[in-house]
């Protein structure tokens, strides 16, 4: 018996036999498959499933008073779910009544499953709002440095990070791809809510066999596949900003600006030209001066930026890029550039976001809304940006600057966390263990015991993919998906649905969270939402029964899709962009009015505090690079084989340059220890060429794993880099995360290092068992 569903890597046909998984078998249009998929199976029944609820000991005996020092340190009291539901309900009832429902953080930031009934932050969402609202977060870890800075630039109403041509567009238009932070294929594997087709290598090779040309600017020569035969400029990390400004200054000087794109179509370019010669500050901010900064030849910037002028270019900037101290810049000086060349708006060039950062990136998508569960509205108008949750634990009553607003931080009694793992993608792991005993109370819904759920005083076991059903479409992707439930639950698992089901019948409305329906009934409300947007652009889906009979459905191609970039260049006056001038803001006003240190009114370079160039880097030389894994999706699917396989000596590898490695003394296969001021971990060496001297990198996603369990500053096992990351907002703009900007040193580990027990479970205790 097969049966079909959908990941945020692809979609499968399960094929199950006397009620196990024997097989998972990629979707025939998919000539690309991710070998993610290969782990799904094993995760299923891995030794880390959350069997039944369970309570930490200590909050089991004294509740809210309990040692919040025990998260992470205590064994779990296995309980049956009316007694979890209850101390639940009675927590939030409790914190509501004493302290209003803004001490409630329900942010729950991650990518959970896939599937549109079953999304786990929409669930607790929809679950909060009607229970009276809570705390929230905007912007996400991904983009949010990006987003920010890009809708004052280009305006509202649009993701702009995730603007791009697509691949064919870019095939038959353009000559010369400039990459900043490349367009790697293993970050194409994805997408929130589905992948029907993988397109990012099919793309990549379309353009090449067209005759386009690459040039990939970072540290990282993987970040473009090797049979693009791309031009390789290794620069410092975190200086992509200073290079364009030695680029921009030769399309000045040599006279190859669109002075009349830039009058039509721009805000401020005047200026934003007294920085750009240095007649503001006294240093022209030319070729050689970014040469001294991001260590790549003058001659070798004259020449890429005459290059650009000379042909059809598209500037691509990667999210990573802009996941740094003051990240907003790179994109904002990347749309400087591009408008300076004048091609925005030109089918195929001009710039582009996040290329390949997802599947969808590239592809067009449906030209429609997919049908989601509805939220509802929050009444808590309390919010942070989605990388200061340690400040605003550690912090209640304090103030922040966020895009020109003052935030309050409010005094968070209450943690709810489902489908996601800030112990995975939050910065600074030792001053977030500080920040996790605040709370009074801690609840998390999870699959497996992962350290957002080990820190945890209540935890409800989550059921996976496979054991619900669910229909799969993603907002990048032209597929939806009927999603079979193919196995029964693990132990006692339910899903996010039924959980909050029974928390809203303890807490006085349940009929309203359920509006009366049935998991079947929910999925045929949310199918025909999608119908009906579907007919609206003239696309017939059949009835929900013939759906869910069926397979995968493809839905055909989309339409021209509006640009306004587009539509700007063809009429600026008619057509205008949601900026305050309606055109592109190569200087903003309202930024500029902000009065922000960090954050000027135009594109310039600020120094990070921690770079290569930086007084820091004399005690910790090599520039920390924390890039999406190649082997599972940021933490899911680690433990799988395809993750595990990828270990060195049963930790998370590390790639260091062989001249660095030798320097140390470090030899390929030895297990390493990375440390800074903030923190040390375990690794093991990998030697390459591929990555710039003075850089390592080291993948975020190996599960968390302290040498001593909830205790800050001991050593991490595995590999967890965000014991060592940066936890800073990249400016008071966006107040984004800053996972790229730090510097670590290695040594080699002498001894017999301490063993890896990431993948065993928490001591749980089963009442009435010996």
């Amino acid at each position: 018996m097969t049966r079909p569903s959908s990941t945020h890597w692809g979609i499968y046909e399960a094929q199950v036999r006397d009620g196990r998984l024997v097989g998972l078998h990629p979707h025939a249009a998919d000539a690309d498959p991710s070998p993610l998929g290969d782990s799904l199976a094993a995760t299923v029944t891995a030794p880390t499933r959350i069997a039944a609820p369970a309570v930490r000991a200590g909050y089991l005996e004294h509740g809210w008073r309990s040692d919040s020092a025990g998260r992470g340190r205590e064994p779990f009291v296995e309980v049956d779910w009316p007694r979890a539901l209850d101390l639940a309900a009675g927590a939030l009832a409790r914190v509501r009544e004493r302290f209003g429902n803004e001490a409630i953080f329900a942010g729950s930031y991650g990518w959970a499953s896939a599937g549109r009934f079953h999304h786990a932050q929409s669930q607790l969402h929809r679950f909060m709002n009607l229970f009276g609202g809570y705390t929230r977060h905007v912007d996400t870890y991904s983009t949010a440095a990006g987003s920010v800075v890009l809708r004052r630039v280009l305006g509202e109403g649009r993701q702009w990070p995730r603007y791009a041509p697509d691949w064919a567009s870019i095939a038959e238009h353009a000559e010369l791809v400039v990459c900043f932070g490349g367009i790697a294929l293993k970050n194409g594997q994805v997408n929130a809510g589905g992948v029907g087709r993988h397109v990012a290598a099919g793309g990549l090779r379309a353009c090449r066999e067209a005759g386009v040309e690459f040039v990939n600017v970072g540290p990282l020569a993987g970040d473009l596949p090797a049979w693009l035969d791309a031009q390789w400029l290794a620069a410092r990390p975190n200086t992509d900003t200073a290079l364009m400004l030695g680029l921009a200054h030769t399309l000045l000087v040599e006279g190859r600006l669109d002075r009349a794109f830039l009058a039509g179509c721009c805000e401020g370019f005047e200026q934003f030209l007294p920085y750009l010669t240095g007649d503001s500050d006294g240093q022209p901010k030319d070729a050689a001066w970014a040469s001294a900064i991001c260590g790549i030849e003058p001659g070798v910037l004259r020449e890429l930026a005459l290059r650009m002028a000379s042909a059809r270019t598209l500037i691509t900037v990667s999210w990573s890029v802009q996941r740094a101290e003051f990240g907003e810049q790179p994109y904002w000086m990347a749309v400087t550039l591009a408008a300076m060349l004048g091609q925005v708006g030109l089918p195929g060039r001009g710039v582009a976001f996040g290329l390949g950062a997802v599947n969808g990136i590239g592809l067009a998508p449906p030209g429609f809304e997919w049908g989601r569960l509805e939220q509802g509205t929050n009444p808590v108008g309390r919010f942070i940006p989605v990388a200061r949750i340690a400040d605003l634990l550690l912090d209640p009553g304090g103030v922040i600057d966020y895009d020109g607003q003052r935030l309050t931080f409010p005094d968070i009694r209450l943690l709810y966390w489902a489908g996601g793992n800030p112990f995975h993608h939050h910065q600074d792991l030792n001053r977030l263990l500080g920040a996790w005993r605040k709370p009074e109370t801690v609840i998390v819904n999870d699959i497996h015991w992962t350290a957002v759920a080990r820190h945890a005083d209540i935890v409800f076991p989550i059921t996976t993919t496979l054991e619900r059903n669910d229909i799969g479409c993603s907002a990048l992707d032209r597929f939806i998906v009927p999603m079979h439930k193919a196995l029964e639950a693990v132990g006692g698992a339910r899903n996010d649905h039924d959980v909050f089901a029974g928390l809203a019948e303890r807490l006085g409305f349940v009929e309203r969270f359920t509006e009366g329906r049935d998991e079947r009934r929910w999925l045929q409300h949310l199918y025909e939402s999608s119908r009906a947007g579907a007919a609206q652009q003239g696309v017939e889906l059949p009835e929900f029964t013939t759906f869910w009979a069926g397979g995968a459905r493809e839905l055909p191609p989309p339409g021209p899709i509006d640009d306004p970039l587009a539509a700007l260049r063809e009429d600026p006056r008619a057509y205008p962009l949601t900026t305050p001038s309606g055109r592109i803001e190569i200087y903003s006003a309202t930024v500029a009015g902000f009065g922000y240190a960090d954050c000027a009114g135009h594109a310039r370079w600020y120094e990070p505090s921690e770079w290569l160039g930086a007084a820091a880097a004399r005690q910790f030389g090599l520039h920390l690079i924390s890039n999406q894994p190649r082997t599972r999706l940021h933490g899911q699917l680690d433990n799988g084989p395809v993750s595990l396989a990828s270990k060195v000596r049963g930790r998370e590898p590390i790639m260091l340059h062989p001249d660095d490695a030798r320097r140390r003394g470090i030899r390929e296969g030895d297990v390493v220890r990375v440390f800074n001021r903030r923190g040390a971990c375990l690794a093991g060496a990998v030697l390459s060429e591929q990555v710039r001297r003075g850089v390592v990198l080291l993948a975020p996603g190996a599960w968390y794993d302290p040498l001593q369990p909830g205790e800050a500053g001991t050593l991490e096992c595995h590999g967890n880099v965000n014991v060592l990351t940066l936890d800073r907002g990249s400016s008071r703009l966006a107040q984004a995360p800053s996972a790229q900007s730090a510097l670590v040193e290695v040594e080699r580990f002498e001894g017999e290092p301490p063993p890896v027990r990431a993948f065993e479970p928490p001591t749980v205790v089963r009442p009435g068992c010996d």
